[in-house]
């Protein structure tokens, strides 16, 4: 097979338009009573749906997470958490802020006992990435 010569400086300067961390919204989230303080539940919401994208790049990063939490006073309302996690689809953030970000919401939200956000990342140039965020701190 002879050698292909590909130009690859058509491509030093494509960047897709982003959107910054201010589009996420996170004054969507609702929460509604948990009924049995003081009785232990794990709740365990899985997602396979969720987007963002390279901040670098502007293309897109896929991954499934899992958010696991032991419920204080409150559970999330479904349909805002989707909304918050769509609110992600176009926004330039790294996989690790991702993560600790959602964690971080979360906790503020809803005060859980426990909490932990784990993202699998779909593998981008060969390398995938799993990241764990929990709460409290290990």
């Amino acid at each position: 097979m002879g050698k292909v010569d590909v130009d690859h400086s058509k491509y030093q300067n494509i960047r897709f338009d982003i959107q910054d961390e201010s589009a996420i919204m996170t004054d969507i989230l609702e929460t509604i009573p948990y009924e049995y303080p003081g009785k232990d539940v794990e709740v365990e919401i899985p997602t396979t749906e969720f987007t963002s994208v390279c901040p670098w790049s502007g293309l897109p990063d896929f991954a499934e997470i899992t958010i696991t939490f032991v419920p204080d006073r409150h559970l999330v309302e479904m349909k805002s958490l989707k909304y918050y996690l769509t609110s992600y689809r176009n926004v330039g953030i790294y996989q690790e802020h991702a993560t600790r970000r959602i964690l971080e919401e979360l906790v503020d939200l809803l005060k859980p006992k426990r909490m932990k956000v784990e993202a699998l990342w779909n593998p981008r140039g060969g390398l995938g990435t799993r990241v764990v965020a929990e709460y409290p701190e290990k």
